[in-house]
Protein backbone atom coordinates (compact mmCIF):
# COMPACT_ATOMS: atom_id res chain seq x y z
CA UNK A 1 0.00 0.00 0.00
CA UNK A 2 1.78 3.38 -1.24
CA UNK A 3 1.32 6.70 -1.79
CA UNK A 4 3.38 9.12 -4.01
CA UNK A 5 5.64 9.94 -1.42
CA UNK A 6 5.60 6.33 0.02
CA UNK A 7 3.14 7.92 2.81
CA UNK A 8 -0.24 6.04 2.77
CA UNK A 9 -3.36 8.40 3.47
CA UNK A 10 -5.69 6.98 5.83
CA UNK A 11 -9.36 8.03 5.87
CA UNK A 12 -10.96 7.84 9.89
CA UNK A 13 -14.36 7.59 10.05
CA UNK A 14 -15.39 8.41 13.70
CA UNK A 15 -12.39 10.52 14.22
CA UNK A 16 -13.07 12.19 17.26
CA UNK A 17 -14.64 9.54 19.02
CA UNK A 18 -12.34 7.43 21.42
CA UNK A 19 -10.89 4.74 19.44
CA UNK A 20 -10.65 7.29 16.57
CA UNK A 21 -8.92 10.01 18.40
CA UNK A 22 -6.07 7.41 19.50
CA UNK A 23 -6.24 5.82 16.29
CA UNK A 24 -5.22 9.44 14.52
CA UNK A 25 -2.27 10.43 16.96
CA UNK A 26 -0.98 6.55 16.12
CA UNK A 27 -1.17 6.88 12.34
CA UNK A 28 0.59 10.16 12.40
CA UNK A 29 2.86 9.32 14.63
CA UNK A 30 3.93 6.35 12.59
CA UNK A 31 4.26 8.71 9.61
CA UNK A 32 0.60 8.09 7.55
CA UNK A 33 -1.32 11.04 6.03
CA UNK A 34 -4.48 11.10 7.87
CA UNK A 35 -7.90 12.45 6.63
CA UNK A 36 -10.30 12.66 9.99
CA UNK A 37 -13.64 12.95 9.47
CA UNK A 38 -15.77 14.65 12.33
CA UNK A 39 -19.19 16.70 12.00
CA UNK A 40 -17.42 19.96 13.40
CA UNK A 41 -13.72 20.07 12.50
CA UNK A 42 -13.90 23.64 14.44
CA UNK A 43 -14.22 21.50 17.77
CA UNK A 44 -12.66 18.66 17.07
CA UNK A 45 -9.43 19.19 18.72
CA UNK A 46 -7.58 16.80 16.62
CA UNK A 47 -3.33 17.40 16.12
CA UNK A 48 -3.28 19.94 13.42
CA UNK A 49 -0.78 17.68 11.22
CA UNK A 50 -4.14 15.72 10.57
CA UNK A 51 -6.10 16.76 7.45
CA UNK A 52 -9.79 17.43 9.32
CA UNK A 53 -12.47 17.20 7.13
CA UNK A 54 -16.53 18.25 7.94
CA UNK A 55 -18.61 15.13 7.19
CA UNK A 56 -22.40 14.38 8.01
CA UNK A 57 -22.00 10.59 7.12
CA UNK A 58 -25.88 10.40 8.04
CA UNK A 59 -26.74 13.29 4.61
CA UNK A 60 -27.63 12.12 1.18
CA UNK A 61 -24.71 14.14 -0.47
CA UNK A 62 -21.84 11.89 -2.00
CA UNK A 63 -19.31 10.86 -0.03
CA UNK A 64 -16.95 9.26 -2.09
CA UNK A 65 -14.65 13.23 -2.32
CA UNK A 66 -14.39 12.30 1.28
CA UNK A 67 -12.12 9.35 0.27
CA UNK A 68 -10.81 10.69 -2.69
CA UNK A 69 -7.07 9.68 -2.89
CA UNK A 70 -7.49 7.45 0.02
CA UNK A 71 -5.51 4.26 0.61
CA UNK A 72 -7.34 2.72 3.27
CA UNK A 73 -10.43 3.39 5.79
CA UNK A 74 -11.00 2.99 9.29
CA UNK A 75 -14.94 2.41 9.27
CA UNK A 76 -16.63 2.86 12.53
CA UNK A 77 -19.94 2.04 12.68
CA UNK A 78 -20.55 4.72 15.78
CA UNK A 79 -19.77 7.09 13.19
CA UNK A 80 -23.48 7.27 12.07
CA UNK A 81 -25.13 4.19 12.36
CA UNK A 82 -25.26 0.90 10.14
CA UNK A 83 -26.72 2.86 6.83
CA UNK A 84 -24.04 5.51 6.92
CA UNK A 85 -21.59 3.28 7.81
CA UNK A 86 -22.26 1.36 4.24
CA UNK A 87 -22.82 4.69 2.38
CA UNK A 88 -19.10 5.32 3.42
CA UNK A 89 -18.22 1.76 2.11
CA UNK A 90 -20.15 1.99 -1.20
CA UNK A 91 -17.95 5.53 -1.32
CA UNK A 92 -14.54 4.03 -0.60
CA UNK A 93 -15.68 1.30 -3.38
CA UNK A 94 -16.00 4.36 -5.59
CA UNK A 95 -13.26 6.45 -4.93
CA UNK A 96 -11.03 3.60 -5.41
CA UNK A 97 -10.09 3.10 -1.98
CA UNK A 98 -7.64 -0.42 -1.55
CA UNK A 99 -8.25 -1.34 2.08
CA UNK A 100 -10.78 -0.84 4.76
CA UNK A 101 -10.54 -2.21 8.67
CA UNK A 102 -13.95 -2.34 10.61
CA UNK A 103 -14.03 -1.67 14.41
CA UNK A 104 -17.11 -4.40 14.74
CA UNK A 105 -17.68 -5.97 18.09
CA UNK A 106 -16.46 -9.43 19.68
CA UNK A 107 -20.72 -10.54 19.88
CA UNK A 108 -20.43 -11.16 16.46
CA UNK A 109 -19.78 -14.67 15.62
CA UNK A 110 -20.25 -15.58 12.59
CA UNK A 111 -23.08 -18.12 13.29
CA UNK A 112 -26.97 -17.80 13.42
CA UNK A 113 -26.69 -16.26 16.88
CA UNK A 114 -25.26 -13.28 15.25
CA UNK A 115 -29.10 -12.65 13.93
CA UNK A 116 -30.78 -13.23 17.70
CA UNK A 117 -28.02 -11.23 19.51
CA UNK A 118 -28.66 -7.24 20.50
CA UNK A 119 -25.52 -6.63 19.93
CA UNK A 120 -24.06 -8.70 17.12
CA UNK A 121 -26.92 -7.85 14.70
CA UNK A 122 -25.79 -4.30 14.78
CA UNK A 123 -22.25 -5.35 13.48
CA UNK A 124 -22.72 -8.85 11.42
CA UNK A 125 -24.80 -7.69 8.37
CA UNK A 126 -21.58 -4.65 8.11
CA UNK A 127 -19.01 -7.36 8.54
CA UNK A 128 -20.50 -9.02 5.66
CA UNK A 129 -21.10 -5.90 3.40
CA UNK A 130 -17.13 -5.40 4.09
CA UNK A 131 -16.11 -8.81 2.95
CA UNK A 132 -18.55 -8.27 -0.04
CA UNK A 133 -17.28 -4.79 -1.26
CA UNK A 134 -13.98 -6.40 -2.81
CA UNK A 135 -11.60 -4.18 -1.09
CA UNK A 136 -8.76 -5.57 1.30
CA UNK A 137 -10.19 -6.48 5.13
CA UNK A 138 -9.42 -6.48 8.65
CA UNK A 139 -12.02 -6.67 11.08
CA UNK A 140 -11.57 -5.62 14.53
CA UNK A 141 -14.17 -7.28 16.88
CA UNK A 142 -13.38 -5.51 20.03
CA UNK A 143 -14.18 -6.48 23.47
CA UNK A 144 -16.30 -4.28 26.65
CA UNK A 145 -14.73 -0.67 25.73
CA UNK A 146 -13.15 0.44 29.37
CA UNK A 147 -14.37 3.23 28.15
CA UNK A 148 -17.90 2.37 28.84
CA UNK A 149 -16.90 3.39 32.51
CA UNK A 150 -16.92 6.82 31.98
CA UNK A 151 -21.16 6.49 31.95
CA UNK A 152 -20.29 6.21 35.50
CA UNK A 153 -18.12 9.51 35.92
CA UNK A 154 -21.06 12.70 36.58
CA UNK A 155 -22.11 9.83 39.72
CA UNK A 156 -19.25 9.31 40.95
CA UNK A 157 -18.16 13.25 40.93
CA UNK A 158 -21.40 14.20 42.13
CA UNK A 159 -21.54 11.33 45.35
CA UNK A 160 -18.50 9.05 45.22
CA UNK A 161 -21.18 6.41 43.87
CA UNK A 162 -21.83 4.19 40.96
CA UNK A 163 -25.05 2.68 40.49
CA UNK A 164 -25.71 -0.91 38.54
CA UNK A 165 -28.44 -3.71 38.41
CA UNK A 166 -25.19 -6.28 38.77
CA UNK A 167 -22.37 -4.91 40.04
CA UNK A 168 -20.61 -8.40 39.66
CA UNK A 169 -21.10 -8.89 35.88
CA UNK A 170 -18.02 -9.63 34.27
CA UNK A 171 -16.34 -8.30 31.18
CA UNK A 172 -12.73 -7.99 30.33
CA UNK A 173 -12.22 -4.47 29.67
CA UNK A 174 -10.18 -3.30 26.77
CA UNK A 175 -8.25 0.05 26.29
CA UNK A 176 -9.39 2.40 23.74
CA UNK A 177 -5.68 3.23 22.88
CA UNK A 178 -5.28 -0.78 21.93
CA UNK A 179 -8.57 -0.68 19.76
CA UNK A 180 -6.56 1.73 17.53
CA UNK A 181 -3.00 -0.16 17.57
CA UNK A 182 -4.28 -3.11 16.32
CA UNK A 183 -6.21 -1.21 14.06
CA UNK A 184 -3.21 1.12 12.82
CA UNK A 185 -1.04 -2.40 12.60
CA UNK A 186 -3.75 -3.64 10.13
CA UNK A 187 -4.01 -0.71 8.32
CA UNK A 188 -0.54 0.08 7.31
CA UNK A 189 0.24 -3.53 7.05
CA UNK A 190 2.37 -3.85 3.69
CA UNK A 191 2.88 -7.92 4.15
CA UNK A 192 -0.51 -8.97 3.90
CA UNK A 193 -0.40 -10.87 7.25
CA UNK A 194 -3.55 -9.31 8.69
CA UNK A 195 -6.03 -9.37 5.59
CA UNK A 196 -9.03 -11.23 6.04
CA UNK A 197 -8.34 -11.51 9.72
CA UNK A 198 -10.87 -11.00 12.17
CA UNK A 199 -9.32 -10.07 15.63
CA UNK A 200 -11.30 -11.06 18.61
CA UNK A 201 -9.20 -7.84 20.86
CA UNK A 202 -9.82 -7.92 24.70
CA UNK A 203 -8.26 -6.46 28.00
CA UNK A 204 -5.58 -9.38 29.55
CA UNK A 205 -8.07 -9.58 32.11
CA UNK A 206 -11.76 -10.56 33.14
CA UNK A 207 -13.30 -8.26 35.65
CA UNK A 208 -16.51 -7.72 37.55
CA UNK A 209 -17.85 -4.27 37.45
CA UNK A 210 -17.47 -3.66 41.11
CA UNK A 211 -13.53 -4.39 40.53
CA UNK A 212 -13.80 -1.72 37.73
CA UNK A 213 -14.51 0.71 40.30
CA UNK A 214 -12.37 0.05 42.76
CA UNK A 215 -9.55 0.63 40.61
CA UNK A 216 -11.16 3.83 39.46
CA UNK A 217 -11.08 4.93 43.07
CA UNK A 218 -7.24 4.15 43.29
CA UNK A 219 -6.71 5.72 40.31
CA UNK A 220 -8.47 8.60 41.73
CA UNK A 221 -7.97 8.78 45.54
CA UNK A 222 -11.91 8.44 45.94
CA UNK A 223 -13.74 6.85 48.18
CA UNK A 224 -16.63 5.28 45.68
CA UNK A 225 -19.00 2.59 46.57
CA UNK A 226 -21.20 0.50 44.58
CA UNK A 227 -24.74 1.04 44.93
CA UNK A 228 -27.10 -2.25 43.20
CA UNK A 229 -30.45 -0.88 41.35
CA UNK A 230 -33.44 -2.95 39.78
CA UNK A 231 -32.52 -3.89 36.10
CA UNK A 232 -35.54 -1.13 35.25
CA UNK A 233 -33.68 1.54 36.78
CA UNK A 234 -30.74 0.36 34.85
CA UNK A 235 -31.79 0.24 31.57
CA UNK A 236 -33.64 3.40 31.98
CA UNK A 237 -30.33 5.60 32.46
CA UNK A 238 -29.41 3.67 29.22
CA UNK A 239 -31.71 4.96 27.17
CA UNK A 240 -30.56 7.41 24.72
CA UNK A 241 -29.46 8.61 21.15
CA UNK A 242 -28.77 5.31 19.49
CA UNK A 243 -31.03 3.43 22.47
CA UNK A 244 -34.15 2.18 22.73
CA UNK A 245 -35.80 1.13 26.08
CA UNK A 246 -36.24 -2.14 24.83
CA UNK A 247 -32.62 -2.38 23.96
CA UNK A 248 -31.37 -1.41 26.51
CA UNK A 249 -33.04 -4.00 28.99
CA UNK A 250 -31.87 -6.90 26.94
CA UNK A 251 -28.11 -5.10 27.38
CA UNK A 252 -28.63 -5.23 31.17
CA UNK A 253 -29.91 -8.69 30.89
CA UNK A 254 -27.17 -10.19 29.40
CA UNK A 255 -24.99 -8.16 31.48
CA UNK A 256 -26.91 -9.90 34.34
CA UNK A 257 -25.99 -13.46 32.33
CA UNK A 258 -22.22 -12.63 32.97
CA UNK A 259 -22.38 -12.36 36.97
CA UNK A 260 -22.25 -16.74 37.04
CA UNK A 261 -21.21 -17.51 33.36
CA UNK A 262 -18.52 -14.87 31.82
CA UNK A 263 -19.40 -15.27 27.96
CA UNK A 264 -15.78 -14.39 26.45
CA UNK A 265 -12.63 -15.32 27.15
CA UNK A 266 -9.35 -13.15 27.41
CA UNK A 267 -7.67 -12.50 23.99
CA UNK A 268 -3.64 -12.52 23.31
CA UNK A 269 -4.79 -10.42 19.91
CA UNK A 270 -3.13 -7.26 21.03
CA UNK A 271 0.07 -9.00 21.44
CA UNK A 272 -0.16 -10.96 19.01
CA UNK A 273 -0.84 -7.70 16.54
CA UNK A 274 1.60 -5.24 17.92
CA UNK A 275 3.84 -7.27 20.03
CA UNK A 276 3.24 -6.04 23.45
CA UNK A 277 0.35 -6.53 26.20
CA UNK A 278 -2.46 -5.39 26.20
CA UNK A 279 -2.83 -2.29 28.45
CA UNK A 280 -4.78 -3.32 31.93
CA UNK A 281 -7.76 -1.41 33.35
CA UNK A 282 -5.96 0.07 36.13
CA UNK A 283 -3.99 1.87 33.46
CA UNK A 284 -7.44 2.81 31.93
CA UNK A 285 -8.47 4.14 34.89
CA UNK A 286 -5.04 6.26 35.40
CA UNK A 287 -4.99 7.57 32.00
CA UNK A 288 -9.04 8.93 32.67
CA UNK A 289 -8.26 9.92 36.35
CA UNK A 290 -9.24 13.56 35.11
CA UNK A 291 -12.94 12.48 33.59
CA UNK A 292 -13.85 11.17 37.52
CA UNK A 293 -12.57 13.77 39.44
Amino acid sequence: MTSPQDRPLIVVSGATGNIGRSLVGRLLADGAAVRALTRDPARAGLPAAAETVRADLTGTGDLAPLLAGADALFLNLAAGGDAAAVAVLDAAVRAGVRRVVLNSSMAVTGTPADDTHFIARLHAGLERAVRDSGLEWTVVRGGNYATNALAWAPSIRAAGVVREAHPGAQSVPVHEADLADVAAVALLDRTGTHLGRAYVVTGPERMTLAQQVAAIGRATGREIRVEQISEEEAAEAMVGRYLTKEAARELVRMFGATVDAPPFPVSDAVEQVTGRPARTFARWAEDHAADFT
